[in-house]
């Protein structure tokens, strides 16, 4: 019960950013309830399939999201996810932990310098190639799949840098990109036996209740206070885990 009520509210504040959350629930589990990093890394990946469903479709009703784009990037994010996977039973569990707090640590820096220096919106390109979307979806995909996290700031990052989305509409979309990534790296992680059903079904339950909330509160509250949370809660979480291995 504990592990399901940890996960309601974080949840709340996942869906708020537009963070499918795999970071922090790898942090809680690990440090918190002391999961082997492989098996919160399989079990954060599957849940994500279920908690980024349920927020992408409240961002969608919200406005949030741009639906063919997503999908496009979401695609490739997919392949580049699975092959991740597949690297990951040959690194060591305290190698991989650097690796996941490295790429929290790195992707709240960069997403705070990006939209520290402009929160204004930009206009999106009407035609994107789609060598780009590629690049996009594949590179966030491998990161996400070698690490166990879900990429999101890279993702917002990059739909806000490369394809010219406004901070809003980036944090939607990127739940969607999300859901594929999880979708086949939750497949790759099942392969490997990185996957516990109980405290997978722990973890779902609070963690998709409390996004679908969190995401309603994205319009609603002002855009410096958005961009705050996306940058804490990669940083929070890398530090959880450092915490956990020293």
């Amino acid at each position: 019960m504990s592990i399901t009520i940890t996960m309601l509210f974080l949840g709340v504040v996942l869906g708020f950013i537009g963070a499918g959350g795999s970071g922090f629930i790898i942090a809680i589990l690990v440090t918190i309830f002391h999961v082997p990093i492989h098996t919160a890394l399989g079990t954060a990946m599957a849940v994500m399939c279920l908690s980024t469903l349920t927020g992408s479709w409240s961002h969608f009703r919200e406005g949030n999201l741009n639906l063919k784009q997503g999908l496009k990037v979401g695609f490739f994010g997919g392949i580049g996810a699975y092959l991740g996977t597949q690297l990951t039973p040959f690194i060591d569990s305290n190698v991989l932990m650097f690796f996941t707090v490295g790429g929290l640590a790195l992707s709240g820096l960069l997403l705070w310098l990006r939209t520290n220096l402009n929160l204004e919106e930009q206009n999106q390109e009407s035609e994107l190639k789609t060598m780009k979307y590629m690049a996009v979806g594949m590179g966030n995909g491998l990161i996400s799949g070698i690490c166990g996290i879900g990429a999101a700031p890279f993702i917002q990052l990059s739909l806000i840098k490369w394809l010219h989305f406004p901070i809003r509409i980036a944090v939607g979309t990127t739940m969607l990109v999300i859901l594929p990534i999880a979708l086949f790296a939750s497949f790759g992680f099942i392969q490997n036996g990185y996957l516990g059903g109980a405290l997978f079904l722990k973890v779902a339950s609070g963690t998709i209740i409390g996004t679908y909330l969190g995401a309603k509160l994205t319009r609603k509250l002002p855009r410096a206070v958005l961009r705050y949370g996306m940058v804490l809660t990669p940083i929070t979480s890398a530090i959880l885990l450092l915490i956990n291995f020293l």
